[in-house]
């Protein structure tokens, strides 16, 4: 009985992998139509039904939204392989000393769990994370991974991906997004289905304004460089 339970747990685990890597394979061309996260927010009891999403290609996405989510969210994502290990230490000390976890995930981190995973924290969710993240970086290009990540996460109430937010926030297309306005949107991810783009409260405003300049010591995007930009806190 043990031989079988392991013998069915190692097929079981050589399936998952095989097939985890053909859909991340698949998603380094193909669009993402749909995420575990866009169902479960639309079929929550109190959900209004609304699920706005528009995938766009990322030369179709300012370079103003993707150098202000990098500068917000994940400051060193063109250098490190999915995980920041400096984030995660400082948020475990953090942690320890009462005052909470917070920016320890990556870009590519939080695209793995948008595109493969569900919302809810546990250790296996974690875990899964990890794993997916993992495949990302090692299958899909930096440029790949901003361009599924802004066309997935959720940026309102319904709203998905930077075009309908564009769209929603300010009634004008991804691309033509000004540096305040993408500014604006980065700011309320970190809760997007209470925080407001526009108009903005004075928090949200404080942070639009964070993120502005250190968007400015950033300096140009370039996924070419390995460098990257050399934000200040």
């Amino acid at each position: 009985m043990i031989k079988r339970f392991f013998r069915f747990l190692f097929k079981i685990s050589t399936w998952f992998v095989i097939l985890s890597f053909m859909l991340v394979m698949a998603f380094k061309w193909v669009p993402v139509p749909v995420t575990p996260l866009m169902l479960i927010r639309y079929f929550e009891p109190d959900s209004h039904k609304t699920l706005k999403h528009d995938w766009v290609a990322l030369d179709n996405i300012s370079k103003n939204l993707q150098l202000a989510v990098i500068c917000s969210e994940d400051q060193n994502f063109l250098n490190h392989k999915g995980f920041d290990y400096k984030a995660i230490k400082k948020a475990i000390e953090n942690n320890k000393k009462g005052k909470g976890v917070k920016g320890a995930s990556t870009i590519s981190q939080q695209t793995a769990k948008n595109v493969f995973l569900w919302p809810q924290r546990s250790w296996l969710r974690k875990g899964l994370e990890t794993y997916f993240a993992f495949l990302i970086e090692l299958c899909w290009s930096k440029e790949r991974i901003m361009e599924v990540y802004l066309n997935s996460i959720e940026m309102g109430n319904g709203i998905y991906g930077a075009q309908a937010a564009s769209q929603y926030w300010f009634k004008k297309p991804a691309s033509k997004l000004a540096l305040q306005e993408a500014a604006a949107i980065a700011a309320i991810l970190p809760n997007p289905r209470t925080y407001k783009a526009n108009p903005a409260t004075a928090y949200i405003e404080s942070r639009k304004q964070w993120i502005v300049k250190q968007i400015g010591y950033f300096g140009p995007l370039d996924y070419t460089k390995q460098d990257g930009g050399k934000p200040k806190n």
